[in-house]
């Protein structure tokens, strides 16, 4: 039996050497690009001949804490900024559920967490980004102010490309000042009572940071100054007791989101699937979920961002067929509904293509458009993305 050969592994400490990374080292071959690794799961797998690590392409380049700015390199890892950020009193508004991810990495997978709700994701956050090109070329897109007209719009077209269109080395952010005071409230309630409850919220006054559902618990997270949270508080109370439920007040709020954390990201071994659709559908993809769950002979729990209509499953137990026809019957469930669902982390069996993404998005021909004007060799990630791009 002949070994497997593990892939040359190049580590970039610069603009100069990651561009040397992406075109005379690898040069014809295909590769990868690598963070921290966290959402190494995403996508369908591709076998490289080259990775490309950015984990010592580190450090806040620039932080203009007067303009809300920071440009950050992309191997940063994401509490490292946070820190720095910190002591200006500032932060950058993403809390994805994997607290080792990189700033880049983050980026390219356009992950998200429950704050998604307030201040949305990297996406909405990004202002300027750098590029490294499978063929060399460097480019800059967007600049260092939150108001700014320079050049195309790259960093919303990378953003969540899993680095299949190149690699981004830098990336300049716009920061929001750190919440004074946090509050989470919970609420025992099931998916109806959940969706009635979000509902109402999302149409009143009130400026939640994120509202969460799983096993029958709704928390809601307040934060700001502490005479507006404690008015947000009571207002909070009073839409929950027209619906008929108490809240209560958790005296470790950070323990009720880390176990809501825990439910969309999953551990080795784990299957997490993702599906987006409107809030008000929480409860027929609650009843789906069940239903599947119990017919496919699976073992899992299901978390939901109400607010935002995305719901994960987190299948715990079953072999590769339960959870294969788990995801093939949620996914028929969840699409009557008008939503969609992808496979974020899977057991090995689970890795084709079509399981993964479903069915092509009508956008799939722009989306190779895109693919071959930056990356016309296919040398980046090839198949990892929808549609095998």
């Amino acid at each position: 039996m002949i070994a497997a050969v593990a892939p040359e592994t190049l580590r970039p400490t610069d603009l100069a050497e990651a561009r040397d990374a992406m075109v005379d080292a690898g040069r014809g071959r295909s590769l990868v690009i690598r963070g921290a690794g966290t959402k190494a799961t995403w996508g369908a797998p591709s076998k490289p001949a080259l990775v490309v690590d950015t984990t010592a392409l580190t450090g806040v380049v620039a932080h203009d804490p007067a303009d809300a700015t920071a440009t950050v390199r992309a191997g940063t890892p994401l509490a490292e900024l946070q820190g720095h950020l910190a002591e200006a009193g500032q932060w950058l508004a993403v809390d994805p559920p994997h607290p080792d991810a990189t700033v880049g990495g983050t980026f390219a997978a356009n992950d998200s967490g429950p704050r998604r709700q307030r201040y949305g994701t990297l996406r909405d956050l990004v202002i300027g980004v750098t590029l490294v090109t499978s063929d060399g070329a460097v480019a800059r897109s967007g600049g260092n102010v939150i108001k700014n007209v320079a050049g195309y719009d790259l960093a919303k077209l990378l953003c969540g490309s899993l680095g299949t269109l190149g690699l981004v080395t830098e990336v300049t952010v716009r920061l929001h000042p750190l919440p004074q005071v946090r509050r989470t409230v919970t609420a025992d309630v099931d998916a109806d009572a959940a969706t009635a409850v979000v509902l109402d919220l999302l149409a009143s006054p009130l400026v939640i940071s994120a509202v969460d559902w799983h096993a029958n618990t709704l928390a809601v997270w307040l934060e700001g100054r502490p005479a507006g949270v404690a008015d947000q508080t009571r207002a909070l109370h009073e839409l929950l007791t027209r619906h008929g439920a108490a809240g209560a007040e958790a005296d470790d709020g950070d323990a009720v989101w880390d176990a809501m954390a825990a439910g969309h990201a999953g551990e080795d071994g784990d299957t997490v699937v993702r599906a987006a659709t409107l809030p008000s559908d929480l409860p027929a993809a609650a009843s789906a979920f069940q239903r599947c769950l119990t017919e496919a002979g699976a073992e899992g729990t299901l978390t939901s961002h109400v607010g935002l209509g995305l719901h994960t499953a987190r299948l715990t137990g079953g072999d590769a067929d339960s959870q294969g026809r788990f995801i093939a019957a949620w996914r028929s469930a969840v699409a009557a509904v008008g939503g969609h669902v992808v496979v974020r982390r899977r057991l090995p069996q689970l890795a084709d293509t079509a399981t993964i993404w479903g069915p092509d998005p009508s956008a799939v021909a722009l989306m190779r458009s895109v693919k071959a004007q930056l990356d016309p060799d296919r040398r980046c990630a090839p198949g990892r993305y929808v549609g095998g791009i």
